[in-house]
């Protein structure tokens, strides 16, 4: 089995809320998987994937229940992705909060990776299981795509359906069909392409009722300190980049002090990033390039403030290197930017 990282300790609550409601043995799943009940307690605690896996196949067989992980998203909160949950909840529209799934879904584990295809209408937002346990990776994948529906119709205060639902595997043995209509309310097709949600184009202008802005920025920095922190088994470079995003709340660090977080000199880390074929302002300028663009894109920050937050001293230097990147200046590329999403 390859390596499945790690799973967030919220992301396993649904399974256990479904399992406490057909009156499963909670003690006995958790020490079938190997996990310590006080391990539960602590939302911010990642679990390894393997023990996800052991736990959510130990609740499959004993629950009987052919379709246990799509019955488990009637389960689903805000807090069942972290801060994820939230974060799409004070978007403005369920278009902004699909945006948000993919740059912060590790938050909620390793188990699978998002994409959107958003080219052409319908779009189609895509789910890619990491599992390859078939048992566990179709509980999974049902219950992924199920809970994005029943969560996005509770942020945006609706009951409106996808077009289609797309499944890779077969519909089980057993199974009515009907069973998977009474959930998504729309034809859910089976052994097709990918694991996704057709959804009209349409759909991503709906209005969401809890949007917060101010809040919304919050959360996202708050994400985006936690996402640096989830170093695993990076590479040097990768781990430096994370420690800059931490260090850079605080205003631009002393190299010095980046090397000190990895028990290095300078000279050393310096040399162990040139074999990697990087260097310490290629990954500073590679961070402050993505931070500027997230900034500028998902909030309405003064372009004074963000030049300020990304540790130039001057709006100017800011605008200078700005445009180094990416040809145009902050204010040009904002502009474009929400042409292009709101022609």
């Amino acid at each position: 089995m390859h390596n499945l990282g790690y799973t967030s300790v919220p992301a396993l609550l649904k399974y256990l809320r479904h399992a406490e409601q057909l009156g499963l043995d909670i003690d006995q799943a958790l020490a079938a998987a190997g996990v310590a009940a006080d391990e539960l307690a602590d939302n911010g605690k990642r679990l390894p994937g393997a023990t996800h896996q052991r736990l959510l196949q130990h609740l499959i067989e004993a629950s009987g229940d052919p379709l246990f992980g799509l019955h488990c998203a009637r389960f689903v909160q805000p807090g069942s992705w972290s801060v994820l949950g939230y974060i799409a909840m004070n978007c403005a529209t369920l278009g902004e909060a699909m945006s948000r799934i993919v740059p912060y879904e590790k938050l909620v584990g390793d188990m699978g990776v998002s994409r959107i295809e958003a080219s052409a209408d319908p779009v189609k937002l895509i789910w890619s299981c990491r599992h390859e346990t078939a048992l566990v990776r179709r509980h999974m994948v049902e219950d992924v795509l199920a809970s994005w529906l029943l969560y996005a119709r509770w942020i945006a205060d609706m009951q409106r359906s996808p077009q289609e639902v797309w499944f890779e595997h077969a519909l089980p043995v057993g199974v009515d069909s009907a069973e998977y209509g009474t959930v998504f309310g729309c034809p859910v097709r089976f052994e097709q392409a990918c694991n996704a949600l057709i959804v009209p184009q349409a759909y991503l202008g709906m209005p969401l009722r809890q949007a917060d802005a101010n809040l919304l920025r919050t959360l996202e920095e708050h994400a985006l300190a936690l996402m640096a922190g989830l170093d695993d088994d990076q590479a040097l470079p990768q781990r430096v980049k994370n420690a800059l995003r931490l260090l850079l709340k605080d205003g631009l660090p002393r190299k010095e002090r980046v090397a000190e977080k990895f028990n290095m000199t300078l000279r050393t880390l310096q040399r162990h990033l040139q074999q990697a074929d990087t260097s310490y302002q290629q990954i500073l300028d590679q961070l402050r390039q993505e931070l500027a663009k997230h900034y500028l894109l998902r909030s309405d920050l003064a372009i004074q403030d963000i030049a300020s937050y990304l540790g130039f001293t001057e709006a100017r230097s800011f605008h200078r290197s700005f445009k180094s990147w990416t040809g145009q200046t902050p204010g040009q590329f904002r502009e474009n930017q929400r042409q292009v999403q709101n022609p």
